[in-house]
């Protein structure tokens, strides 16, 4: 089978939505995650404008070789890492059918990441990318890039999964996605601190099935130490919606929510607390968005709204809340209208079209933005 992707061809042997895949599947194409890569190759354009230095690409995963592929259409010397010996050779085999050079190689991401040093290291796994964290940050020189598609564990829905694969207490909450972001980057941040490495988010999504970060490195301990600082806890009451947030390592939890005097109060973390993106990265990265990519509109969208996205560590839905308050709900615009002039900062979040963030509480927003009950 062939595909066309982004100015590339490659030979495929199967596609299918990755949310179906498991061991021993065999070499795979992926459709669904054409988003991913799009970004992806916007990415390497923006971060080669801001670090013209950077060089080699480890496609740590390679499959086909499609990321890897593309990464090589940019310039980038491209290794392609896979354990499959048919996914090698169809790697190789597609980044001759481009007339691009590279290489295929049949190792162990671990193993090639500890045997030599790449200025980009590409992590996209099935499921969780921690047994490859130790290696990537441990021997990248700029950029990690990281794709995990085990949202159920990282969000707090199978808890004790998410426990035991991040070393940290993820909890299900209406914010599901952003929490399983934040438990994903505070696992990556500690990881790269092990190292002395600073592993500072340059621009992070959550999208379908999958969550998928750009870390920069700083190979500077006091820069590890201040990432570590950007690390706390949320605490959550599940009656009211209302949320705090604390930064330190050690959890301080309230037994009663200050809003309504509930005791059903949740507590995750430690989870990153601090930016998800740099707004100009973001923007700059929206800017090398070209037409020829399958997913150029979505791309553009979601990148415009991850920067100007404001840094509050939860977001609200606004269906949800009407819901908790039993009435009906209005537009977005208008609903965020209210906040904004109430006094509150406001902002779209890109991780679904009802989801917002401010710097309001919960009894601020219904104070000002609740519609009014039908009569």
């Amino acid at each position: 089978m062939n595909i066309s992707e982004g100015g590339v061809d490659v030979e495929v042997q199967s596609a299918r939505d990755g949310a179906s895949e498991g061991a021993g599947d065999g070499v795979f194409f992926n459709p669904t995650q054409e988003l991913n890569r799009d970004v992806t190759v916007a990415a390497l354009r923006a971060y080669e404008q801001r670090e013209p230095r950077v060089e080699t690409y480890l496609d740590a995963m390679a499959a086909s070789g499609i990321r890897g592929v593309r990464a090589a259409n940019e310039g980038y010397d491209v290794t392609c890492a896979d354990i499959d010996a048919d996914a090698v050779s169809l790697a190789q085999s597609n980044l001759e059918r481009n007339g691009l050079s590279g290489r295929a190689v049949e190792k162990d991401a671990n193993v090639i990441m500890h045997e030599e040093l790449f200025d980009v290291v590409d992590i996209d796994p099935f499921g969780t990318p921690m047994p490859f964290a130790d290696a990537a940050f441990g021997n990248a020189r700029n950029l990690v890039c990281v794709t995990a598609t085990d949202t159920a564990p990282l969000c707090g829905a199978h808890l004790n999964s998410g426990i035991r694969k991040y070393s940290t207490v993820p909890r299900n909450t209406d914010y599901h996605a952003e929490m399983g972001l934040r438990v994903l980057l505070s696992a990556l941040v500690r990881t790269a601190a092990r190292y002395d490495v600073a592993a500072v988010p340059i621009l992070s999504h959550v999208s379908r099935h999958y969550a998928r970060t750009y870390l920069e490195l700083d190979h500077r301990a006091t820069r590890a130490d201040a990432a570590i600082e950007q690390l706390g806890h949320v605490y959550h009451c599940e009656d009211c919606l209302a949320r705090e947030h604390e930064f330190g390592l050690h959890a301080h939890p309230l037994e009663t929510c200050p809003n309504c005097g509930g005791n059903r109060m949740l507590t995750a973390g430690p989870i990153w607390l601090g930016p998800i993106a740099d707004s100009a990265f973001a923007l700059a990265v929206r800017d090398e968005v070209t037409d020829d990519m399958g997913e150029a509109k979505k791309a553009r969208r979601m990148l415009d709204t991850v920067a100007e996205e404001l840094d509050t560590p939860t977001n609200y839905d606004q269906h949800r809340l009407c819901k908790q308050w039993n009435v009906p709900a209005n537009s977005m615009e208008d609903f965020l209208a209210d906040l904004d002039a109430a006094g509150y900062e406001t902002s779209h979040a890109h991780y679904s079209g009802t989801s917002f963030k401010t710097d309001a509480s919960v009894a601020e927003i219904r104070e000002a933005a609740e519609p009014q009950k039908e009569t």
